[in-house]
């Protein structure tokens, strides 16, 4: 599934072709088909759901863990961001997936994910002691700088950008 998501981040959903797929995942068209028999839209529904169960497991469970002060929570999801974008590296799978025919059938799991992170990232502010509007709106933001911070960061070539960016959030939420 690595390989697939690797492609698919890259690429996005339009620009991902079957031969790349079968080229990474070092399967015949036929194989994939027989693992995937709606093709490339499952192989794509495949990918958003092992991220969406990555970013679960790793980011929001950080963000809520409560055997932890709400810092260290935030703390530990922005070093799970990071090493899920590669410090900057990796393209965010909202961007790939959100062009014409991809945005047409992911646009549901977009929004849901979207919101998801609005969700915890809101919950991280009320722990920190912001008013539930000032906390969703610093959570939108926080979405909003992600996502921007890694469109820039490889337009730039620049990761420190992105870095920056986690580090501004911290700030945001910590009042640092």
């Amino acid at each position: 599934m690595v390989a697939l998501a690797k492609v698919f981040r890259a690429k996005g959903y339009e620009g991902t072709s079957l031969a790349e797929l079968s080229e990474v995942t070092g399967l015949k068209k036929a194989s994939l088909y027989h693992r995937f028999p709606k093709g490339k839209e499952a192989m794509a529904t495949s990918v958003f759901n092992y991220i969406g169960d990555w970013v679960q497991a790793n980011v929001f469970a950080a963000l809520a863990d409560e055997n932890n002060t709400p810092e260290v929570r935030l703390k530990n999801g922005l070093n799970h961001i990071a090493t899920f974008y590669d410090g900057g590296r990796e393209s965010c799978i909202f961007r790939a997936f959100s062009m014409e025919t991809g945005l047409h059938l992911f646009e549901k799991n977009i929004s849901a994910g979207m919101n998801e992170w609005i969700s915890v990232f809101t919950r991280i502010g009320v722990a920190l002691g912001q008013g539930p509007e000032s906390a969703k709106a610093n959570a939108v933001q926080t979405l909003i700088d992600i996502q921007g911070s890694l469109i820039v960061s490889k337009g730039l070539n620049d990761t420190d950008v992105f870095e920056q960016t986690l580090h501004n959030i911290e700030h945001r939420y910590l009042n640092k």
